[in-house]
This record gives C-alpha cells, structure tokens and sequence, in this order.
C-alpha cells in the first residue's frame, strides 16, 4: 500500500538526537513494523487503536513493535507473537514488563487493538540512552502527524489513550472530539490497565 510505505519512509528520516533515538533508521526495525501492520490490517472484525506515549528502550526500541518486547515475542503464546516472531529480526532479546503485561492480557481475548505511541521514537535523557522520559510536546505534536496519517490508513471504529499523551495526540489529530482513556500498566497501574482495557475491549 502506497500510503503506508510513504508513512514508514518518514518514520525512517527522523534523525537521532542527543535526547531521542529512532529504532526506525535500523531497516529491520520497518521490516519489523511492516510485518506487524499487515497483519493487523487483514485482521477482521471492529478496529481500535490505542495509542501510548512512547517507545521504551528494552521494548519497541528495540522490537520496531509499539507495546513489545522480544521476551514476550519468545514466551507468550499469543497468535500474534507467534506469526510474526519467525518473521521479524531483533538484535537482542529484553524483557519489558508493560509488553509481558499487555499481551499476557490478550491472551485470553479475541480482539487484538492496533498499538501506537503519541511519539514513535525512543525520548531520552541527554547521555541515558538506556533510560525513558516522556515526550514533549513538541514532539507529540510532531508524532501527531503520523499518528493522523496511520488513522487514515487504519480507519479504526475506535481509538482511546493508553496514558494521558496518548489522549493528548489523539486530541491534536481530532481536536474537539472525546477519547477514552486508559491507565498506562508500568509503575503500578496494571490493574487499572485491565479496568481499562476491559472496558474497551
């Protein structure tokens, strides 16, 4: 598809900074995604889209995979995991708990939603490559556009936030519209995450 390749090509022109790194200039990394937005758009069914914050460095840093982990793609059995995981390359394997929570979640259900982040490149402290931080507003206002772009490919009967940046991009694409929000499951919050997702899933 046309617009989805335009959209991972500019994915893969942002530059690293001393404050982000882009997983996406590793061409495995759009390999990787590739990989993952077929197979959500021949999925059927109702879609949603639940966009985060950001991606971690022991996750979609890594992966190219918003909400994964390379732990989770050897040890959960979910259909998912289990089609792309002997199509996508990964240079490590690390574990994240928000991926083993997220998908050990879906395990138990039918509807798989399509994962994004309010920014799609790994925001960081200047010399702790290692570490998180969330994202500017800046940058979401930047992640906005490719978030906007992906709606329209997707075309979702329902997007929500998985975290109030995640609200806050979606709101930028669509401003004067509502969106659901849903508690992030890192530093506590996993049960309020399945609270969450229970209701919109």
């Amino acid at each position: 598809m046309k617009r989805m390749e335009e959209l991972l090509e500019k994915l893969a022109r942002y530059p690293h900074s001393d404050t982000v790194a882009n997983p996406y200039l590793e061409p495995y990394a759009i390999d990787n995604l590739r990989h993952y937005f077929d197979y959500m758009l021949n999925q059927g069914g109702k879609r949603i889209l639940l966009v985060g914050e950001a991606p971690g460095h022991r996750g979609c840093r890594i992966t190219g995979i918003p909400f994964t982990s390379g732990r989770a793609f050897q040890e959960i059995p979910h259909p998912l995991l289990v089609a792309l995981k002997d199509k996508i390359q990964l240079p490590r394997t690390e574990t994240e708990s928000t991926a083993t929570i997220v998908w050990n979640y879906l395990c138990g259900k039918e509807k798989i939603p399509l994962f994004w982040n309010s920014f799609p490149f790994h925001p960081h402290e200047k010399g702790q490559t290692n570490a998180n931080r969330a994202p500017t507003d800046a940058e979401v206002r930047f992640g906005a556009e490719i978030l906007g772009a992906l709606h329209s490919i997707y075309q979702p009967d329902l997007a929500a936030g998985i975290g109030h940046k995640g609200v806050a991009a979606l709101k930028q694409v669509f401003p004067g519209q509502s969106f659901g929000y849903i508690r992030h499951p890192s530093n506590g919050g996993k049960a309020q995450f399945i609270e969450g997702m229970n209701s919109i899933i």
